[in-house]
Parts: C-alpha cells; sequence; structure tokens
C-alpha cells in the first residue's frame, strides 16, 4: 500500500517512522520545510518525497497539520487525491474539521474519516519525532452516519499494523466533549499555573509534581489556539467546572476548614483511584 503523510512535524514524522518500522507499506512525504523532508529522507522514514498532484497515487493520504491548515489544505487540494482513496488527518479537534471537510471529498469520490492518534510529547518538529510513540497510544476514529463500515475496517486495520495498542471509536462530539477534559483542559491549567510570581523561584524546590504540572506549558500556540477556539463550548464547560471546584478549596482553606478540606482531598482521591481501577479493567 502507498501512504502520503501530509506534515512531517512530531506527529507526522513520527506516523512515517511507524508505518516504515511495522510494515511493509511504501511511504512519501510533503511539508513546506525543506530541512524536515531532508531529515525523513536521511532516517529513511519515508520512500521519497511527494507534491500534492501526485497524491492520487497513494491509497492512504495522512493528514498532519495544524486544525486551520488541515481544512485549508484538504478543500484546497480535493481533487488531487485518489477516487475510493481514504484521507484521514490527526487533529486534536473533529467536529469543526469533520464539517468543513467530509462532505468536500465525498462530491470528490474520496472517503474521510477523522482520526486523533492520542500521543504526543511537548516539543514539536520532525526532530523530535521517534518510532515508538505510539506503542502504547490509543487511535481514535470518529466515524460519521456517512462513514463506510469497509473504511473503518481498513483505518483500524492500518492502525494497528502501524504500531497503535488499541483503537477507540467515538462519534466527533464525543470524542471533542471528553478530550476537552483530558486534554485540552490539562494545557491550559498548565499555561496558567507556570504565570505564578513564584515560577522563578522555584529552582531547588521542585521535584515530580511541578514537573508533572508544567510539562504541558510548554506548548505550541499557533496549535492550540484554533484547537481550543474550535472546541470553545465543551473547553468553557470543563473551565467551569475546574473554577468551581478551586473555589471550594479556596474557601476551605481560607476559612481554616480543616473538615471540608478533607472531604474535598479525601473525594479528589477515590474518585483517582477509581479511575485507576476502570482503565485497568479497559473500560
Amino acid at each position: 500500500m502507498r501512504v502520503a503523510i501530509v506534515g512531517l512535524g512530531l506527529i507526522g514524522g513520527s506516523l512515517a517512522k511507524a508505518i516504515k518500522k511495522n510494515t511493509q507499506h511504501s511511504v512519501f512525504g510533503l511539508d513546506v520545510s525543506e530541512a524536515a523532508v531532508k531529515g525523513a529522507l536521511e532516517q529513511e522514514a519515508i520512500d521519497g518525497e511527494i507534491t500534492a498532484d501526485k497524491l492520487s497515487g497513494c491509497d492512504i493520504v495522512i493528514v498532519s497539520l495544524h486544525p486551520l491548515q488541515t481544512i485549508d489544505f484538504i478543500t484546497g487540494n480535493k481533487g488531487c487525491f485518489r477516487k475510493g482513496g481514504i484521507v484521514i488527518d490527526t487533529c486534536g479537534v473533529k467536529g469543526a474539521i469533520i464539517s468543513a471537510v467530509e462532505n468536500v471529498l465525498s462530491e470528490q469520490g474520496v472517503r474521510f474519516l477523522g482520526c486523533h492518534p492520542m500521543a504526543g510529547r511537548e516539543f514539536s518538529g520532525f526532530a523530535y519525532s521517534v518510532d515508538n510513540l505510539f506503542e502504547k497510544a490509543s487511535f481514535i476514529i470518529t466515524p460519521t452516519v456517512n462513514t463506510q463500515a469497509e473504511t473503518i475496517d481498513e483505518v483500524t486495520r492500518f492502525a494497528y499494523e502501524t504500531g497503535f495498542a488499541r483503537v477507540v471509536s467515538a462519534t466527533p462530539q464525543e470524542h471533542d466533549e471528553i478530550i476537552a477534559y483530558t486534554s485540552q483542559l490539562a494545557h491550559v491549567v498548565s499555561s496558567c499555573y507556570v504565570k505564578s510570581p513564584s515560577l522563578l523561584k522555584q529552582s531547588g524546590f521542585s521535584a515530580g509534581s511541578f514537573k508533572d504540572l508544567t510539562r504541558v506549558a510548554k506548548l505550541n500556540e499557533d496549535m492550540w489556539t484554533p484547537l481550543f477556539l474550535m472546541n470553545k463550548n465543551a473547553l468553557v464547560s470543563e473551565l467551569d467546572c475546574i473554577i468551581g471546584e478551586l473555589q471550594k478549596y479556596r474557601e476551605a482553606i481560607a476559612a481554616d476548614d480543616a473538615k471540608v478540606l478533607h472531604e474535598l482531598l479525601k473525594e479528589g482521591r477515590e474518585l483517582k483511584e477509581l479511575s485507576n481501577q476502570q482503565s485497568a479493567e479497559g473500560k
């Protein structure tokens, strides 16, 4: 099978390396960065460079760009994909992407399935891509009422071949609501946390908890800004929830209310333990 990857950044580059490592598929890359393409060729992450007008020769095209760029690339090159072929994306928001491109591609006889590989690092760019990024990761697919069962089967098989540990299916709305909590909220909280005046005094006073909470503050604002805004309703709902919970902790601490504070902490611990149990059981 011939696979094209549009965007050889962290995710696109890691997908290329994983496909080459784990399958016999041919991989071709497209990127505006000559350095990224050169690096991918030198590391044998791709078999060759490809241009948009040659994408019709590929069975699967993975568009691994920022959200707005993803929409622009797909709609701007709608006639370049192979009829009957599959186009997938890797964006962290699904509703807005699918609304913008699914029908456009369908009119061209091209199948589209919104996807989201659940892995990443606090770095970006091909230089940080690795061939094992997805070994313990989930691959989320978000079929709609228009998605053919055959397409779901093909992409699912491809994800497992590439090395993903699990394929999870959700509606676009379910994906965006859950990802607002599991990913987007965490990035907002981390970004806010590092804005304390105490940040520049922490050297020698920080350990694992500080590193865990600040890791994703080193984000790519060019990517995350449109992601947040494209999913604003779900994300605002999660922000309202955490702001309300923080207020409870603040009030208990300010009032020296040990009983309430104890219960809040106990509740949080028990919920985390329940979550760990469910994850272990695969729920």
